[in-house]
């Protein structure tokens, strides 16, 4: 079946509409089952302060979620209807001959402003949420630094498949697409195998976990699970938040375990 170009947006808007809906709907259950009294079970386990604080972090961050939400919504349905998308592509196709700059131009100048329309909310998320919570350790400086980075990082990796796409759509016509599935596949396994080695140095410094207990339990443990592990890394997510997390990346025997500092400050 083949749908006609208002076929196609009736059928966007019902998506996007029906995503809204169900996911706000999911936001404001969540928000009303959130009780503000410790349960019975969790007395004498966990501080009633701290869960006291818990639950308020997360009203305030589910009603900001809800706004800026909207605002999203919002102004997609406003660039829809007026057929901003549509002008964009004229301008471009007016300035550029070809198809890929065409194309690359088109959603970088996309990304860049619906990127710009985001800055203000992340900076309120940031700077006045988490540092009202006392979690936020990220300066204005770095913010703008990791928005830099992040820019570059988008414009190398995103130009390249886009120009893989587009290149593929003139060379194979309507089988283009599993073997662009087949690219993004291959670009995906290997963006987790090399995150820690090539991306997160970009904006983390790792630093080997050193010789001693924790380490040999956590290697022990890995190797009683059937969980290989390559590296143990110690990552400064203390110069960002005062959150603790952990993850791994890789595959096979090439596995990493990456601990924030905060959690071995915190746990330990």
């Amino acid at each position: 079946m083949i749908f006609t170009a208002d076929q196609f947006f009736t059928i966007i808007i019902v998506i996007v509409v029906a995503d809204y809906v169900i996911n706000t709907i999911i936001d404001i259950l969540n928000l009303k089952k959130s009780s503000a009294k410790l349960p019975d079970d969790l007395k004498g386990i966990y501080d009633e302060e701290k869960y006291h604080q818990a639950v308020r972090y997360q009203k305030t961050n589910t009603r900001f979620g809800l706004l800026s939400g909207f605002s999203s919504v919002l102004i997609m349905f406003l660039v829809l209807y007026f057929g901003v998308l549509g002008e964009l592509d004229s301008w471009i196709r007016v300035r550029f001959d070809s198809v890929i700059t065409q194309t690359l131009a088109f959603f970088g100048i996309v990304y860049i402003i619906n990127d710009i329309w985001n800055i203000p909310w992340q900076w309120y998320s940031t700077f006045s949420i988490e540092e009202k919570f006392g979690f936020n350790k990220l300066t204005p400086v770095l913010f703008w630094k990791d928005k830099l980075k992040g820019y570059l990082l988008t414009a190398i990796v995103g130009g390249i498949l886009l120009s893989v796409l587009i290149l593929l759509i003139m060379w194979l016509d309507q089988s283009f697409w599993w073997i662009f599935w087949l690219v993004i596949v291959l670009f995906m396994i290997g963006a987790n195998f090399f995150y820690t080695s090539w991306i997160l140095p970009l904006f983390n410094k790792l630093t080997p976990l050193e010789e001693g207990a924790l380490r040999e339990k956590i290697m022990a443990y890995g190797k009683s699970v059937n969980f290989p592990i390559e590296n143990i890394y110690i990552m400064d997510g203390s110069k960002r938040s005062s959150k603790a997390n952990a993850f791994f990346s890789g595959f096979g025997k090439r596995k990493k375990i990456v601990l924030f500092d905060t959690l071995l400050e915190k746990q330990t």
